[in-house]
């Protein structure tokens, strides 16, 4: 478990705690509104709104968007749906570390809550630096000398060396706070020392990651198991010589995941009984599902789906499991022809007893529309930084939290 200190370390009553979290969410491109809250209502809900009725004088910090992109807004609605979500007034100013911003931080009073806008308006916010580097940087030098506190909320935005990320951790006492404490531990629980056996699905249409995240659990004994779906099991079966058919070897073309094929080799040779692939698919024929088997491959038609001899082979492993890493549909969801593998899976997680981990965009949405997101131990809101963890990597915003709790002892 990562040694960091977390907000029970900490009496934040009349303390003015700097938060970074990652209100990031998707923008309408037209219109320029909001599209989803969750990632905002999380935030919210847990780490802002306790230190707030501990009487912390909160100032909230995130980003929106990259410079130049059509999400790349302020950050004053993302301050209106947290006063909603709080059922309380929060502030909003249109600066990040300037006079306007500094004057709104010491007019603030304990319990008030104060967003300040983009960070990602200072222009040296995204540059992969040290965080002795960050801490000399204007924003860092011009925020924490009015703060008491650091509180890193946003496990989403950790896998980045940015300046709102790491550079406070230097000049203030740090802390993890809720989101990134949950995500941090659940994480434990599958990776640092995972009940026995554990299973990760790898499904979905980013494969790229596929072969890292594998190769990392299996040498390091984390893992059990692997099944595989998805793009991931295209590709899977591509590197063990099926030929999937022209439209399906066109996106792995298209998507550039030729290139994973000689360590997938490799890895298939290393580990023969621990890698499952499908062993039969579902083809979309005209609007409708059809399930073929690997003997009748290749296929002129799309795959959507795993089909029912795999989902029965998946679920029996998975029943069997005590601990389940879920990364990507096994099958296009949102198409009610091809829901089955994924309905069916998550259905045999909800049933297992084993601790459940599900990680990624497409797979929250498609637990939630299932209606089985409750039934899931732990439901990760995290992208980049879930699968930059998962492949073993040391992530600088959690370093930086650690290295900042060895200096307090």
């Amino acid at each position: 478990m990562p040694k960091f200190l977390t907000l029970d370390d900490f009496n934040v009553k009349d303390k003015v705690v700097l938060v970074r979290v990652d209100f990031n969410s998707p923008v309408d491109p037209q219109t320029k509104r909001i599209l989803d809250d969750t990632r905002i209502r999380a935030h919210g809900e847990t780490t802002i709104r306790e230190l707030s009725e501990k009487g912390a004088k909160v100032v909230v910090l995130a980003h929106q968007g990259r410079p130049g992109d059509p999400d790349f807004i302020s950050l004053e609605q993302h301050a209106q749906i947290l006063s909603r979500v709080l059922g309380k007034s929060v502030k909003f100013v249109n600066d990040v570390y300037g006079e306007k911003a500094k004057s709104a931080i010491r007019d603030l009073k304990s319990g008030e809550i104060l967003v300040l806008d983009n960070v990602r308006n200072f222009p040296r916010e995204s540059k992969e630096a040290s965080p002795e580097e960050h801490s000399r940087s204007e924003l860092v030098t011009n925020l924490a000398p009015l703060a008491d506190l650091f509180v890193n909320d946003a496990f989403a935005a950790a896998h980045r060396s940015h300046a709102s990320i790491v550079g406070f951790t230097v000049l203030l006492p740090s802390a993890a706070g809720r989101i990134m404490e949950n995500e941090l531990n659940a994480l434990s629980k599958v990776l640092e020392n995972p009940e026995k056996p554990c299973v990760y699905i790898l499904g979905g249409a980013k494969a790229d990651d596929s072969l890292r995240i594998s190769k990392y659990v299996l040498d390091n004994d984390i893992a059990d198991c692997v099944l595989t779906a998805g793009i991931t099991g295209h590709l899977f079966l591509v590197a063990k010589g099926y030929d999937v058919g022209k439209p399906n070897m066109e996106l792995l073309v298209k998507n550039k995941l030729l290139d994973l094929i000689p360590g997938i080799k490799d890895l298939l040779n290393q580990y023969p009984e621990r890698i499952e692939v499908p062993i039969d698919l579902a083809i979309e024929v005209e609007g409708k599902r059809k399930e073929v088997t690997l003997g009748e491959l290749p296929t002129d038609h799309p795959i959507y789906d795993i089909g029912t001899k795999t989902i029965e082979r998946y679920t029996k492993i998975i029943i069997g499991a005590k601990s389940i890493v879920f990364s990507g549909p096994p099958g296009v969801f949102e198409k009610e022809e091809f829901r089955k593998g994924t309905k069916s899976l998550f259905e045999a997680i909800a049933s297992s007893k084993a601790f459940s981990l599900i990680g990624g965009g497409h797979s929250i949405a498609a637990v939630q529309s299932l209606g089985l997101a409750h039934k899931m131990s732990y439901v990760s809101t995290a992208g980049g930084a879930l699968i930059e963890f998962l492949m073993g990597r040391k992530l600088p915003g959690v370093v930086a939290l650690e290295e900042s709790a060895r200096k307090k002892h």
